[in-house]
């Protein structure tokens, strides 16, 4: 190799080096830096709050239905003809009273026939009584007539029972729907004549869930609203099914409510379950708090610096969500911003 190829070889590789060098010496400086800024000689930016206790109340919002205190299906005993229709639609009906007649001349006529069995086996009874007394028939003759006559008399009362199915009474008071036969219809038990409801009292059904089941109590009150009603109705827990349905995962509640008539039996209805209220809950915006493995997390100002503290959540707002451990009245927690924040990191906070 030249002497020329040498002297070109050197001074290429002395610029290379050079370079190498300016390099790795920028790189120094910016590494300077970083470690700087990250010791805190960088300050964020954030927004913060000062905590303080206030009353919060958690609850659910469920979906239940409104029922009338008593309602049931009027149906007949027996298949006949309708002679007697006593009742309007829409009315109010006392217990015991009459709605419906079915035609019973043939039963009227058997009663009438069984009446006149009945006379005639009263009066063989009495005179075999006597016959016995005089020693002129046996004991099993008198015991015979006896057993006729109680019979005929079992038989008018199995009529005078078979009567009495044709007639439809009220099985308590209240309002009766709309009938589904006229005067003269033929109907049988199958048949459907109108709805009873006693709307007197009416009750609200509703399901909690499983993980809820716990905090239901008789007595408790809970609040409800149907659609198209802005207006807020309260009832009153009074019964609760003995086990969880095992389909749904929940316990079917039952709450009775005062009458009103702008409710219907029927509706819709939106239900508020009260779960629990913290006389000095604190409440922190939803935005501070940082999912983790394990939880969540928020910044609180320690110090002029961001501190990290792992806590536990309860109930929440539309905006604001109740720390149950990690935090205490009087915190500074920093609410915007936290995303970028590491634990320690200097913050400049204003607090809104």
């Amino acid at each position: 190799m030249s002497k020329k190829s040498i002297f070109i070889l050197v001074i290429g590789l002395a610029i290379v080096l050079g370079l190498v060098a300016y390099r790795l010496m920028v790189n120094s400086v910016k590494e300077k830096q970083g470690g700087g800024n990250a010791r805190g000689g960088g300050v964020s930016r954030v927004q913060g709050k000062v905590l303080v206790g206030q009353p919060f109340s958690d609850y659910l919002t469920l979906t239940g239905s409104i029922e009338a205190n008593e309602v049931v299906e009027l149906h007949a005993e027996v298949s006949g003809i309708v002679e007697v229709l006593s009742f309007s639609e829409g009315s109010e009906v006392s217990q015991g009273q009459m709605l419906i007649k079915i035609n019973d001349s043939e039963l009227q006529a058997q009663l009438a026939q069984a009446r006149t069995k009945a006379q005639l086996a009263g009066e063989n009874a009495r005179r075999a009584k006597l016959l016995l007394e005089k020693e002129a028939i046996s004991q099993e003759e008198y015991d015979i007539a006896s057993a006729d006559y109680r019979s005929a008399e079992s038989q008018i009362q199995l009529i005078k029972a078979q009567i009495d199915k044709t007639v439809v009474r009220a099985p308590f008071s209240g309002r009766i729907g709309l009938r589904n036969i006229s005067k003269g219809s033929y109907i049988t038990p199958s048949t459907v004549i109108a709805k009873l409801a006693n709307t007197s009292q009416l009750k609200l059904s509703f399901s909690v869930p499983e993980k809820y089941a716990h905090m239901v109590k008789i007595g408790g009150r809970v609040n409800f609203t149907t659609q198209g009603d802005e207006q807020q109705y309260e009832a009153s827990i009074y019964a609760v099914e003995p086990v969880i349905e095992a389909n749904t995962r929940t316990l079917l509640v039952r709450a009775l409510c005062s009458t009103n008539t702008s409710l219907i039996p029927g509706a819709f209805a939106n239900v508020t379950f009260p779960l629990e209220t913290v006389e000095k809950g604190l409440l922190v915006p939803a935005e501070a708090l940082i999912p983790i493995q394990n939880g969540k997390k928020v910044f609180v100002l320690k110090d002029g610096k961001a501190k990290e503290v792992v806590v536990e959540t309860g109930g929440r707002s539309e905006s604001d969500v109740l720390v149950t451990k990690g935090l205490a009245e009087g915190d500074t927690v920093l609410t915007s911003g936290v995303m970028a924040l590491r634990d320690g990191s200097a913050v400049n906070v204003v607090l809104k």
